[in-house]
């Protein structure tokens, strides 16, 4: 996740109100910032990697002359963060200029392409093709306007990009496909925006963008026309106060929350991230004695589902370990020709990055998953996959949870398919994933009332537990931490055929017993386990898929989830309410769910 800004304008004086609205797009990507203009025939453009305010002190952005330009802060997804790697980039002759939020699919099949007709690659980006798609059909005498339509048209993936050109000084030419971008209109200035709150206050109307659009735009002037078909389309213009009063109301008041809805976009970029970072992962994994994959507090649980999926579908001999305690329980049982797959949000968590450095020497192949390209992760292991989940900013990780089990499925499915083994199994994974993300997004509209309501009860209680079998015992410890850790209540998650093994001592009346209940080869058995809280007066909640009538039947409180054709998936799923509930819980207690006492986002401490 990326934020995008562009202005052209009558006056001169845009980069001082391009880098204003930058700022406020910060929590869209913080780790590298730019901005261009163009005057004179001339492209003017800084950039640097750091936040906005310090690579501002340092260079200056706002001095940029001109009456247009665009500019972007990023959140790495292709190329570690780097001056090289930060937009706007340029194709080779500087006369083409971009931004860009998404990911591109098949960059590197078009990098190959233009590579071999000549074009000079600067950096590491995926974004940068589209500069030299642009340039290479501006070379065939086509405007600025068309050749930007026939390179997006080549691109596969999603986008919010704008682009400038020193022969067009005036002009800036934007689009979307499947990432957002909000269209400003004045009498004398037209902007660009990936969300609302960059615009300029004293915008007159806002022309939402939909997918497969293309606005050109100059100073109080847009003209829509079809990405497809190239011909024109009226826009839809919005009184300002209606589309900020709209905003507001759907303005989130922690950024947990904010993240949690954001899950659907991010299970999108993950299944749609370019296969062949992946394949190399998973070859490796393939080719693998062992795997072991290692991770703390959220990320172990990912490690946890990871496992799973690698032995069941992929045949691997993989196993899950908490990072703190590999040295301790697993660092004497490596051998040559295993892999360590280590997965962290941050790419910073101190007990992971302690076994990779541990075994820097040794021929144990290093992998990883995070979040934070150019992380110290990245640096210390042999191949890495990103997560394409934007920053996170709560404290409490959601979306990234997300973008670590949807990312763990693929590779799950694509070191299947490498093996040779569970083909079709492997097949009914990847089709399943493509309907993740509307499935999020129907979980989420189905259940948020649900668990607003039920924090009302659980905030009045001290403890609960998190029951759930097999390949969803992870989503039953997820769900106990989110919400011990944010709403402090003391929480568990079990294993449910361990609960009468002592836990079940516990149980008195109206003690919460939240049940995850996928209709798998576990639903009967957890049926018992549900019967036994509830003969002993517990308060039961249970995740259960629609038309489950008899789970439902049974429960004082049900979330409704989807249901999903294959049920090794069931763990994405079923976690998005218990997060709800969690932050709802703990908003109720009047807590701040986004800064937990105690907790870091990132811990760097052994």
């Amino acid at each position: 996740m990326c934020g995008i800004f562009g202005l052209t304008s009558l006056f001169s004086g845009v980069a001082n109100i391009i880098f204003d609205s930058l700022k406020k797009l910060e929590y869209r990507g913080y780790d590298s910032v730019g901005v261009a203009t163009v005057s004179g025939g001339t492209v003017y453009l800084k950039k640097d990697q750091g936040k906005i305010v310090e690579v501002a002190e340092k260079i200056n952005l706002e001095s940029l002359p001109g009456r247009c330009g665009i500019g972007h802060t990023r959140w790495a997804t292709h190329g570690a963060p780097s001056k090289e790697n930060a937009h706007p980039v340029t194709d080779c002759n500087g006369l083409v200029v971009v931004v860009h939020n998404g990911v591109i699919e098949n960059y590197l099949e078009l990098r190959k392409k233009l590579e071999s007709a000549g074009h000079k690659i600067r950096s590491r980006t995926d974004s940068e093709v589209i500069a030299h798609l642009i340039e290479e059909h501006m070379k065939l005498g086509l405007p600025f306007e068309e050749a930007a339509r026939r390179a997006l048209l080549m691109l596969k993936g999603s986008y919010a990009f704008a682009a400038i050109s020193p022969l067009y000084e005036d002009t800036i030419i934007c689009a979307r496909m499947e990432s957002p971008l909000i269209v400003g209109i004045s009498s004398n200035y037209a902007c660009c925006s990936s969300d609302i709150p960059a615009l300029p206050r004293d915008v007159e109307r806002i022309v939402p963008i939909n997918d497969g659009e293309i606005a050109v735009l100059k100073p109080g002037f847009i003209k829509l026309i079809s990405l497809s078909s190239g011909s024109a389309l009226t826009p839809r213009f919005t009184p300002v106060d209606v589309f900020y009063q709209a905003a507001e109301k759907g303005k989130h008041p922690h950024y947990m929350i904010k993240e949690i809805f954001e899950e659907p976009q991010v299970a999108l970029n993950v299944v749609k991230a370019p296969r062949e970072y992946i394949d190399n992962l998973s070859r490796l994994i393939a080719s693998s004695n062992r795997v072991f994959l290692v991770g703390c507090g959220t990320s172990y649980h990912a490690c946890m589902y990871g496992s799973h999926l690698l032995r069941l579908l992929a045949r691997v001999e993989a196993y899950s370990a908490i990072a703190s305690e590999f040295q301790e329980s697993h660092a004497e049982l490596l051998s040559d020709g295993d892999a360590v797959l280590a997965i962290s949000q941050s790419g910073e968590t101190a007990d992971v990055l302690h076994i990779l450095r541990s075994l820097q020497s040794s021929r144990i192949k290093l992998l990883a998953l995070t979040n934070v390209m150019g992380s110290s992760i990245t640096r210390l292991v042999s191949s890495y996959v990103g997560l394409y989940a934007g920053p996170e900013i709560g404290v409490a990780a959601t979306k990234t949870y997300i973008a670590q089990l949807v990312m763990l499925s693929r590779i799950a499915a694509r070191t299947s398919m490498l093996k040779g083994v569970n083909l079709d199994l492997a097949r009914e994974v990847e089709s399943s994933l493509k309907a993740v993300p509307q499935m999020i997004q129907q979980t989420l509209e189905t259940n948020d009332l649900v668990a607003r309501s039920l924090s009302v009860r659980l905030s009045l209680k001290h403890n609960a537990f998190f029951l759930a079998r097999g390949i969803n015992v992870p989503t039953a410890l997820e769900g106990a931490l989110k919400l011990k850790e944010i709403s402090y209540i003391h929480a568990e998650g079990y294993p449910a055929g361990e609960s009468k093994h002592g836990p079940i001592a516990l149980i008195e009346e109206e003690y919460p017993c939240v049940f995850t209940c996928p209709r798998d080869q576990t639903y009967e058995r957890i049926i018992g386990n549900i019967m036994e809280m509830k003969a002993r007066g517990a308060l039961i909640i249970t995740s259960i898929e629609e038309g489950d009538k008899e789970v439902k039947e049974i429960s004082d409180a049900y979330f409704t989830i989807p249901e999903i054709s294959s049920k090794l998936l069931t763990p994405i799923l079923h976690v998005v309410p218990l997060q709800l509930l969690a932050y709802y819980t703990a908003v109720m207690k009047g807590l701040d769910p986004d800064k937990p006492r105690n907790l870091a986002k990132s811990v760097t401490v052994l």
